[in-house]
């Protein structure tokens, strides 16, 4: 049960990426397709560095399967009683081209990650913890489908749990 509550509020912390792209990623306009070297900034910007290797990325099935995932996740937010109003007006295309490339690049997979750092990218949105358990739970769910592994799964969440600090403002 301890294990399963740590990797839900861990969870929470990935809801920053969806709400970011909801509506800040939405503007920009960065190339999102060339894979390259990542730099120093991308590594500030998606949020933390990448995980060594590329076992977790491989647990992920690769880009496809984190593809699958993300597609799975828009449909789950912007279904989701409780958050959909968070995607209303955004670009989803946009959404989830960004989703796919921080996930590859935080994974150790080879994608370049083209939006914005956390804390700009969620400024004014007035995030509440609320907001993250929801996305949280629409995300976990989206992980399984694929049936990524759960030590994988807990592996992201982990690099993705500090980002909760400077995305949630409520």
């Amino acid at each position: 049960m301890q294990k399963l509550f740590r990797a839900h509020r861990i969870a929470a912390a990935c809801a920053g990426l969806a709400l970011a792209a909801s509506s800040a990623y939405a503007q920009d306009a960065a190339p999102v397709d060339a894979p390259a070297k990542a730099s120093p900034s991308e590594a500030a910007n998606a949020g933390a560095t990448p995980i060594a290797g590329d076992g977790v990325y491989k647990a992920f099935h690769e880009q496809a399967g984190i593809q699958r995932v993300m597609d799975d996740f828009i449909v789950r937010v912007t279904t989701d009683p409780r958050i959909m109003a968070r995607f209303q007006g955004a670009n989803l295309p946009r959404l989830k081209i960004l989703l796919v490339q921080q996930v590859c690049y935080l994974t150790g997979g080879p994608c370049v990650y083209g939006g914005r750092d956390m804390k700009d990218a969620h400024a004014g949105m007035n995030l509440e913890a609320k907001d993250f358990n929801a996305l949280a739970e629409d995300l976990q769910l989206s992980m399984d489908k694929e049936q990524v592994p759960f030590r994988a799964q807990n592996q992201l969440l982990a690099k993705l749990a500090p980002m909760e600090r400077p995305i949630v403002t409520k």
